[in-house]
C-alpha cells in the first residue's frame, strides 16, 4: 500500500513537472510586442526571480532540462527582453542581438 501510493505521488510530481515548460512555451505563442509587463504576466505567469542572471528588464521562463543537476541554468530558459516596461521581443535569438546591441552603445555616465 505504501509503495503505491508513494508511486503515485512520485508520477504526479513528474506529471507537473513535465507540463510546465510545456505550458510556457505553449503560452508564448500568445505573446505580442508591446505589451506591457502587466499584460506577460497575465499570460506568462510569473518568470523566475531568484537567479543570478534574472534582470529588470529581461525575464526569464523556464522551458526545458539541458542539464539534469536540478539546477536552473539561462540556456534552459526563455528570455523575453522588455524596454520601458513594454515587450520588444524574446527567445535565445532576440536576447543575444539585444545584449549585442546595447553592449555597442555609448554608455552614459
Amino acid at each position: 500500500m505504501k509503495n503505491s501510493l508513494l508511486g503515485a505521488i512520485l508520477l504526479a510530481l513528474f506529471a507537473v513537472g513535465c507540463a510546465m515548460p510545456h505550458t510556457t512555451v505553449e503560452n508564448s505563442k500568445q505573446l505580442r510586442i508591446g505589451m506591457t509587463k502587466a499584460q506577460v504576466l497575465e499570460i506568462m505567469g510569473e518568470p523566475l526571480s531568484d537567479e543570478a542572471f534574472c534582470q529588470p528588464n529581461v525575464w526569464y521562463y523556464y522551458i526545458e532540462t539541458v542539464w539534469a543537476d536540478a539546477l536552473v541554468t539561462e540556456d534552459e530558459c526563455l528570455p523575453l527582453v522588455f524596454s520601458e516596461g513594454r515587450l520588444i521581443g524574446w527567445g535565445r535569438h532576440f536576447y543575444n542581438e539585444y545584449r549585442i546591441r546595447s553592449a555597442s552603445l555609448p554608455q552614459v555616465e
